[in-house]
């Protein structure tokens, strides 16, 4: 049975998303503040987190970034604020995914399931062993990305992310497919997070993230990996 970390400081949201998980099928622990979750991930090694951003002792910003520093571990935060820039930082910190309070419990386990699908699938060997375009270069056994010499620190969903374009080369792609493939779960109506993660994607990969080589917009469609 996969096991599930929730980490919120709110009982009655721990308790609502706790029953919702442990109905699906999941062994779910739990945790209230930044460093019991610290503690739980380390000693556990759950399949997935759920974090919520604002929590006492460390927060959940924090949390993301040892985890991601420590452990392969698929994190889903939750945040009360629906700001980008809350988005952004947990996306450059490692997350997978992002979920803005109050939200459907049915989501959040929809989410849940195809992260852990997305991380299974991680764990096949890729049929492509190496790609190179322009000064890009994607060895996908190894989930790496250099730009000439120079190796690029990507998060696991940019990379998922990259790759899906590449092998969609010259292909204008919809935003709401991006979602589908990409994060794995059917689209609910906010393509939000894939902008966010194309925008730390283009920064990451591109000379110019404004004027972009590789990860062009395809305007009313979505995006395209324009190859060379």
């Amino acid at each position: 049975m996969l096991t599930i970390l929730v980490v919120d400081d709110e009982k009655t949201m721990v308790d609502i998303i706790k029953y919702s998980l442990e109905k699906a099928g999941y062994s779910v622990i739990t945790a209230f503040d930044g460093e019991s979750a610290l503690k739980l991930a380390r000693e556990k090694k759950p399949d997935l987190i759920v974090l919520d951003i604002m929590l006492p002792e460390l927060d959940g910003y924090e949390v993301c970034k040892i985890v991601c520093a420590e452990m392969k571990i698929p994190i889903i935060m939750l945040s009360a604020r629906d700001e980008e820039i809350d988005k952004i930082l947990g996306l450059e910190l490692g997350a997978d995914d992002y979920l803005t309070k109050p939200f459907s419990p049915r989501e959040l386990v929809a989410r849940v399931k195809a992260h852990l699908r997305a991380e299974k699938r991680r764990s096949e060997p890729d049929t492509k062993e190496k790609g190179t375009y322009g000064d890009l270069k994607i060895n996908f056994n190894r989930r790496e990305v250099f730009r000439g010499d120079e190796k690029l620190e990507i998060t696991p969903k940019e990379y998922d992310l990259l790759a899906y374009l590449v092998r969609h080369r010259d292909i204008a792609i919809k935003r709401e497919t991006l979602l589908e493939r990409v994060w794995g779960y059917d689209y609910y109506g906010d393509t939000k997070i894939v902008n966010v993660t194309i925008a730390r994607l283009r920064e990451k990969i591109e000379r110019d993230a404004s004027s972009p080589e590789y990860v062009v917009t395809v305007r009313g469609v979505g995006y395209m990996f324009q190859a060379f």
